[in-house]
């Protein structure tokens, strides 16, 4: 007996840049889709989990939808190298607001629009950056920028120096307090 051949999915992508951020403008209404990955994460780069569990999961002849070019990377020489990375593997890729979809056969057009909207988004995201310094830089002028918050109180930071000095495992200390080990051997120094 043969194994059942998988059938071509159509799978979704979202993302957010933050936490808080609705999915909602980013939702793939009226999509049928088999499967739908949400990463809240910015878009800089791909180092984002479901977005690797999508490029993982995803197949020849699947297709891959998703709401806006600037939702899968913000970074035209990431975003050009997935859409060819995924249209090399014979995996469609569909943006529905841009309303274009690449198959590996697209037309100097088609790939135009490509580098030419995934350029608006990378300019889009350093402008956004831009007007993030200026609004720190002038909130620290007038005093009102304090920076963030830190992860440890002091008196955190002396137990866990207390603790991991006396042989206590540091990945078990970070996960404890519920910071990073980065976090965690910053306030050991």
């Amino acid at each position: 007996m043969t194994p059942a051949k998988r059938r071509d999915k159509r799978v979704g992508y979202i993302r957010v840049s933050s936490l808080d951020q609705n999915t909602e403008r980013h939702l793939l209404e009226g999509q049928e889709l088999d499967k739908v990955f949400t990463d809240r994460a910015s878009g800089k780069d791909t180092k984002r989990p479901q977005l690797q569990a999508c490029l993982e999961y995803i197949r020849e002849g699947d297709e891959l939808v998703v709401h806006s070019m600037d939702r899968l990377a913000r970074n035209l020489d990431d975003l050009r190298r997935m859409v060819l990375d995924l249209t090399g593997k014979g995996v469609h890729v569909r943006f529905v607001k841009e309303n274009l979809t690449f198959t590996g056969e697209d037309s100097p057009m088609s790939n135009l629009l490509l580098s030419l909207l995934g350029a608006v988004s990378e300019f889009e995201r350093s402008m956004i950056r831009e007007r993030q310094r200026e609004g720190i830089a002038l909130a620290k002028k007038n005093g009102v920028y304090k920076g963030r918050k830190p992860s440890l109180t002091a008196e955190q930071v002396k137990e866990i120096r207390r603790r991991a000095k006396a042989g206590e495992q540091k990945t078990g200390l970070a996960a404890e307090y519920g910071v990073s080990r980065q976090t965690l051997y910053s306030s050991l120094v």
